[in-house]
């Protein structure tokens, strides 16, 4: 019978099932069918694919922050092999994108802060990177590496397969362009420079002018992005100067001719500008409030006679801060998850590509399903550590700013981190937003799930204890409640601690590999027995 709220016909309504003339023999994983329903539930629900917890310890407030949400940036996941199903079956081979402006998969972003000296800086990354990220991506013109065409052409009506797609209107650029012969672009790669290209507006709409040898549009696109890397570039050096009147960011090198093998946007670019970008704007807005520790140097702004205006505008219109200057600042780490087709990234099927950008001591890592052993994705940002020692005694000031403290630790002007947001007194003797980006390209269920997060956890449970929390857990949600809970009663100092999990492909055989959670389960139980011994003394 149908229902009240029933509208379908009989055989509408009826389960699909396959056919000998109805479809291939078996579907793809990645492949939708008339059977696959796609439920929308916003993350931070979903209790069983993520979970977060933060507690503030012994401190009298919490200044660690999260973040979770889907992000909108062309796609950057590996491109898929190519489908095994016969290509005279074409509409069921085909795959509905996720819904993106790219049309491409959507991405989804995970994020840890923990702020020091305060939470204003934490904050204002929780509210504004994302949108910093979606910024950069449009305004250097990241492409998709999945090959997708651009939003706003829609394919011809009609018979998949079968139709050409109506010729787009000619514009003066598409003159210009078939005169010069084509553009160098990839086989599969639409045309860009159209929508979201991130090149000039003088660029965009330059008229045909007869004689000309023009730029092909690709190229022209690298020409823009070069151009706005550069600008930042300099305003460091003007602004901040010290270290970095000698900055070069890694992944900055992007070379505007012709040459096809030349390196070209990569998201990689896309994040570094990104995280410098939100950097140097919380340091400028905190530059021009007033101190509230010094009367006399609150009539004027810190650094007035290197200060280039007001800061650029937040993506998404929060506030930098609140009135009063803010000294402190954060360290943080994000995670990026993309796809290269609609199949979630939690499917024991799907492939994924994960792409890391880190600052500071926050700790991302992963739980390999083989093995159950952790994989640590991120590296502490230390004076101590030999990239970061190596790249602060390039610059004689900032290494002779590194001194040991009372308990042995080195530290640079008396911070622990030589990568941080914020912290706007140390800025010129070397302490970088610069963030260390790291790709990993995921098989189908090689990692069971992903964990961020604060020091507060990483620096009281070792990584191979934090796994085996999380393993012994029902759902991500448990796992990041129990990981805070865990380091919160063994705490010797403390600390805020935030912990985010993620599931992955193999989260339903996490306990399969090497001894499971019993490996540190005794040690864990020992420790745990201590802490809560009242003859113990805490130290």
């Amino acid at each position: 019978m149908l229902g009240s709220g029933h509208k379908l016909p009989r055989d509408a309504s009826m389960p699909y099932t396959l056919g000998p003339k109805s479809a291939p023999a078996a579907i793809p994983f990645n492949m939708r069918g008339r059977d696959t329903t796609v439920v929308r539930i916003p993350l931070k629900s979903a209790k069983h694919h993520f979970g977060t917890a933060t507690a503030r310890g012994t401190r009298p407030y919490n200044e660690d922050t999260d973040q979770a949400g889907t992000i909108d940036m062309p796609a950057f996941a590996k491109r898929p092999p190519m489908s095994l199903i016969h290509p005279g079956n074409q509409k069921y081979a085909e795959v509905t994108p996720a819904d993106s402006s790219f049309g491409d998969p959507q991405i989804f972003y995970f994020a840890v802060f923990d702020g020091h000296g305060g939470n204003q800086c934490s904050q204002f990354l929780k509210d504004e990177l994302h949108g910093y990220i979606e910024e950069a991506s449009f305004v250097l013109g990241l492409q998709s590496s999945l090959g997708k065409k651009k939003p706003g052409r829609k394919p011809a009506e009609g018979k998949p397969g079968t139709e050409k797609p109506a010729a787009p209107e000619r514009s003066a650029e598409d003159v210009v362009a078939e005169e010069s012969g084509p553009p160098i672009l990839d086989e599969e790669e639409p045309e860009p420079g159209t929508d979201g290209s991130g090149a000039s507006e003088e660029i965009k709409h330059a008229p045909a002018i007869q004689g000309a040898n023009p730029i092909p549009t690709r190229v022209r696109n690298v020409s823009a992005a070069v151009k706005k890397l550069q600008e930042l570039v300099d305003e460091y050096r003007f602004t901040v100067a010290g270290y970095f009147r000698r900055f070069h960011p890694v992944n900055f090198h992007l070379d505007p001719t012709d040459d096809p093998t030349a390196p070209q946007v990569s998201i990689e670019t896309v994040l570094e500008y990104a995280f410098l970008r939100a950097d140097l704007d919380f340091v400028v807005a905190q530059a021009r409030k007033p101190d509230p520790d010094d009367a006399t140097a609150s009539e004027a702004p810190y650094n007035a006679d290197e200060i280039l205006g007001a800061p650029h505008a937040t993506p998404l219109g929060h506030q930098i801060g609140g009135k009063a200057r803010f000294k402190g600042g954060s360290t943080g780490s994000v995670a990026l998850l993309s796809t290269p087709t609609p199949m979630p990234y939690w499917h024991p099927a799907a492939h994924a590509t994960l792409l890391i950008a880190h600052v500071g001591d926050t700790r991302i890592v992963l739980c390999e399903t083989a093995t159950g052993k952790p994989i640590p994705v991120t590296s502490d940002h230390h004076p101590t550590t030999p990239t970061e020692s190596k790249r602060l005694r390039r610059y004689a000031p900032a290494g002779s700013m590194v001194s040991g403290d009372s308990f042995g630790e080195e530290r640079i002007a008396g911070l622990a981190n030589s990568r941080a947001f914020g912290d706007m007194e140390f800025k010129r003797v070397g302490v970088s937003a610069e963030p260390e980006v790291t790709r990993l390209d995921m098989s189908p269920a090689q990692y069971s799930f992903l964990v961020l997060c604060s020091d507060g956890v990483s620096s009281t449970l070792s990584d191979q204890e934090i796994v085996d929390v999380i393993k012994e857990a029902r759902t991500p949600e448990q796992g990041a409640r129990d990981v805070v809970n865990f380091a919160t009663e063994v705490s010797k100092n403390g600390d805020n601690a935030t912990c985010s999990v993620v599931r992955l492909g193999g989260w339903e055989r996490r306990s399969e590999g090497g001894t499971g959670s019993l490996g540190t389960k005794e040690f864990r139980d020992a420790r745990r027995a201590e802490a809560l011994d009242p003859r113990s003394r805490k130290r």
